[in-house]
């Protein structure tokens, strides 16, 4: 019996010389910006039934969407104010000019495609803006869309309405 425990320590001892680290893994590459020869970044955004493409380079802080201006667009502040939110967590409000086409789904949707391809584009041009815009929880596409319509219901899960007699 102890020569099974002595071969067990030994054994253990073994293991664990082999399971040091002989070399830690390198430290993975520093990302490198991604812009094309005019100086822009490319993402595409999405959100529920929307997809933007959108463009950023060096500029004034000009949004337009669909070739017209932000607040002509999308009218409501409160879609201007989700616009804008990238650039104010980046902390790089007004140096940016942003073109975008968006298509499907409604306004609020468009809204939050345009914003989500914002947050990519600037993540692109300067990955040193990944950490505070990861941190905000721009970079993450919202997986919420719309319940698909079965058969036997009114809508998604609203039943016909019943009738005894």
């Amino acid at each position: 019996m102890a020569d099974q425990i002595r071969s067990f320590d030994q054994l253990g001892a073994a293991t664990a010389a082999v399971a040091a680290p002989v070399d830690a893994a390198p430290a993975p590459a520093p990302r490198e910006p991604v812009r094309d020869e005019l100086g822009r970044s490319y993402a595409t955004g999405k959100r529920k039934d929307a997809v933007a493409r959108v463009w950023i380079k060096p500029g004034s802080g000009k949004v337009t969407v669909n070739g017209k201006e932000m607040n002509v667009y999308f009218a409501r502040p409160v879609l201007q104010m989700v616009l804008r939110q990238p650039f104010s967590v980046a902390g790089v409000t007004g140096q940016f000019d942003v073109m975008a086409t968006v298509t499907g789904g409604g306004l609020s949707g468009q809204a939050g495609a345009v914003k989500h391809g914002i947050s990519k584009a600037l993540q692109l041009f300067d990955p040193a803006l990944r950490p505070s815009l990861k941190a905000a929880g721009f970079l993450t596409r919202d997986a919420r869309v719309v319940e698909r319509k079965k058969y036997g219901k009114r809508k998604a899960r609203r039943s016909f309405q019943f009738s005894k007699r």
